[in-house]
């Protein structure tokens, strides 16, 4: 049975949409050979990441989204190493940035 007499709960405005976070880009250079960490050579937010980006796609640069270790390494000075903190989440991508290029390698040499 229901009351037309209850007081129904009002009903709340809709919540605002989440405002769309500010892209963050970070570029890094290591020298190949595992003898000194990788270092912060660009970095930018908006459209320098944006900038970052696209340049990196256009030379066939991997690129890996990891939100978190971006806001991290972008607190990083450029030129500088990359902190020990970040250190294994940077291993991790440069092992999958290695073995990405040599499946590229190996397809680009394959008839």
């Amino acid at each position: 049975m229901v009351d037309d007499n209850v007081m129904k709960r009002p009903q709340s405005e809709p919540d605002p949409p989440p405002q769309a976070a500010t892209p963050v880009a970070v570029a890094l250079e290591g020298d190949g050979r595992g003898r000194s960490a990788p270092r912060v050579t660009a970095k930018g937010r908006g459209a320098v990441a944006a900038q970052i980006l696209e340049i990196a796609f256009d030379r066939g640069i991997k690129v890996r989204s990891d939100a978190d270790l971006a806001e991290i390494l972008g607190a990083v000075e450029l030129d500088s190493e990359i902190p020990l903190d970040a250190f294994a989440a940077v291993a991790e991508i440069l092992s999958y940035v290695y073995r990405a290029q040599a499946r590229l390698d190996e397809s680009a040499t394959e008839p």
